[in-house]
């Protein structure tokens, strides 16, 4: 029987970004199936009480030379975003529609826009910036759109932004085995263990 992770992420986060570029790699060794959970992470901070790190300067500053550490050791491009905290309601509404409605292109959609807000430094808040980079990725920016706009879509990202509430989610990005739960991306080698030992 195939096993499972539940990744719930928003675009929003930097870790969920550094996290989402070593899924293939945790697919391909595990042989484990990714469960995609796109979730708004300012909702999930509101219905508990927390914030984003980067709130607190200390801890902001660490945070992003650590990422830094973790980028080079994937080996992969990292930048802060110098526009963040970006709304990113009407990003997540659209992973969430290609999710459910065109899945093919669901991951395409997703690392363009991680690429943009991680790596390019593109401000992901302003609605000509994000077409542009959509076009640029191969999608038609007014029909993503539509589909974000959909009533079932928009309930979809609620229902899972409430699940991951009810789960103890309180940042991104946050994975499940089964039960067990692990924040950050540099939790994956527990998850990795996790799976190893249930296997």
């Amino acid at each position: 029987m195939t096993q499972t992770v539940d990744f719930f992420f928003d675009v929003g986060s930097s870790a969920a970004y550094l996290a989402w570029t070593q899924l293939p790699r945790l697919r391909t060794d595990t042989g484990a199936q990714i469960v995609h959970k796109p979730m708004l992470l300012g909702a999930v901070f509101q219905a508990i009480g927390n914030r984003s790190p980067a709130e607190v300067k200390a801890k902001g500053d660490y945070m992003l030379q650590d990422f830094g550490r973790f980028a080079q050791r994937y080996g992969v491009p990292f930048a802060f975003n110098p526009h963040f905290p970006v709304n990113t309601l009407t990003l997540m509404r659209g992973a969430t529609a290609l999710l459910m409605k065109q899945p093919e292109r669901f991951e395409a959609y997703v690392a363009a826009v991680f690429q943009a807000m991680w790596v390019d430094g593109v401000n992901m808040g302003d609605a000509a910036q994000v077409g542009a980079v959509l076009h640029r990725a191969g999608f038609d920016p007014q029909a993503v759109l539509a589909l974000a706009a959909e009533p079932e879509v928009k309930e979809q990202l609620k229902a899972v932004t409430t699940e991951a509430i009810e789960r103890g989610v309180f940042g991104a990005p946050t994975f499940f085995v089964g039960d067990q739960m692990f924040w950050g991306q540099d939790r994956l080698d527990f998850v990795r263990e996790t799976l190893a030992s249930s296997s």
